[in-house]
């Protein structure tokens, strides 16, 4: 089984920023957690700030991976490209925040990516990633 997470703006700053929200772990450090936990699974991981590079990527593994499991940042919010793109491939994203959306800021309570998606996990921390790894686990 081949599964990519797949990482939009500012995650690349996990650790850092606003760790009362996003915890003090960078998601590479939590990455290798989940290597090790999930070691039968074949897992990458691709972070990029760009919308571009981000559908260039779900455009590279959607016909061929097994799952995606994508936290697109605040692209979910604003992306019918990234939408799209999701829609054009026949591999299943499950959308993920790490944060509660709905209990953030009301421009965050929309998400362009939802309707397109197997299924959306979201307020469980890092721990949403698991769930979102689970869900193509279980079957």
């Amino acid at each position: 089984m081949k599964i990519i997470i797949i990482n939009g703006p500012n995650l690349n700053l996990l650790g850092k920023r606003e760790p009362g929200i996003y915890g003090s772990e960078t998601f590479e450090q939590y990455f290798e957690k989940l290597e090790k936990q999930y070691s039968g699974i074949m897992l990458e991981y691709f972070q990029s700030n760009s919308e571009g590079a981000l559908i260039d990527k779900i455009h590279e593994v959607g016909f061929s991976y097994d799952g995606i499991v994508m936290n697109a940042g605040a692209y979910t919010h604003t992306s019918v490209a990234i939408a799209d793109a999701i829609s054009g491939v026949t591999t299943p994203v499950v959308e993920v925040h790490i944060s509660n959306t709905h209990k953030r800021e009301a421009f965050r309570h929309k998400s362009f990516l939802s309707p397109v998606c197997k299924g959306v996990i979201l307020g469980f921390g890092l721990k949403s990633y698991n769930l979102g790894i689970e869900s193509f686990v279980i079957k």
